[in-house]
């Protein structure tokens, strides 16, 4: 990070989990015998209602905590499965993006104990289940976000499709195995084997948002790390290729 100083790098985090019932080991929610998803993801992805979403008190507790622990909490939402959740760390420039993301997990184990929950950062808890648990990374240098910074932008592309095979190496706590259950071409994943990117494309490995595209600079995001990502290693590869 000393080393990509003048580029200024910064990066969003967005954490997804699940929750657990801590005495019966089910994903909260979940039937208690069967293997099936209890509803379609549209159900409960951003829902609101009793009879949409499971475990709010936890992930609203943790949004406070956070704000109170002075970590960087940008927001959170329910995700694509029942008792599956989301919450957004960052902006954060360089590893300060490690410091507040490991803070904020464990302040979510933490306050789970006292409501007889657990948390899972697995990438694939149910192994025949339609969708893993990401840590999409969001990340940009001063040059991307400077105008003009769409050239940066798409320069940066070429060197990430170059060392791809490194990055998924890094991007789970299981050199890239548990994360290849997860990255499988889907309506919000891409293959672990291929690199790709698109303009607003959550089926991509890297996606580049509409608004940078209209704004001429911002961000892009790496839709490839594993939600048990360590946070300093994968701001490391992406400053590595990027930058250095």
């Amino acid at each position: 990070m000393k080393a990509a100083a003048a580029e200024a790098p910064w990066f969003g985090i967005e954490q997804e989990y699940f929750m657990m019932d801590a005495k019966s080991g089910k994903i909260l929610g979940w039937p208690e015998t069967g293997r099936g998803e209890p509803d379609p993801f549209e159900s409960h992805y951003f829902a609101v209602g009793r009879d949409r979403v499971v475990g709010r008190q936890l992930a609203n507790l943790h949004y406070a905590a956070c704000l109170y622990a002075g970590i960087k909490i940008d927001g959170l939402n329910s995700e694509a499965s029942l008792g599956q959740w989301e919450y957004q760390i960052g902006p954060c420039e360089g590893v300060t993006i490690g410091d507040d993301l490991v803070m904020s997990r464990y302040l979510l184990h933490r306050l789970a104990e006292d409501l007889a929950l657990s948390v899972t950062f697995e990438p694939k808890p149910i192994p025949d289940g339609m969708f893993g648990s990401g840590a999409h990374t969001n990340f940009s240098t001063a040059s991307m976000r400077a105008e003009g910074g769409l050239a940066a932008i798409y320069e940066a592309l070429k060197k990430l499709e170059a060392r791809h095979l490194e990055h998924i190496k890094v991007y789970d706590l299981d050199g890239g195995r548990e994360n290849a259950q997860r990255l499988v071409p889907g309506p919000v994943s891409a293959s672990w084997q291929t690199f790709t990117w698109g303009l607003a494309n959550r089926a991509a490995s890297v996606r580049v948002p509409a608004q940078t595209v209209a704004d001429g600079k911002g961000y892009l995001e790496d839709r490839r790390p594993a939600a048990n990502i360590d946070p300093y290693t994968v701001a490391e590869a992406l400053v590595r290729t990027v930058c250095l």
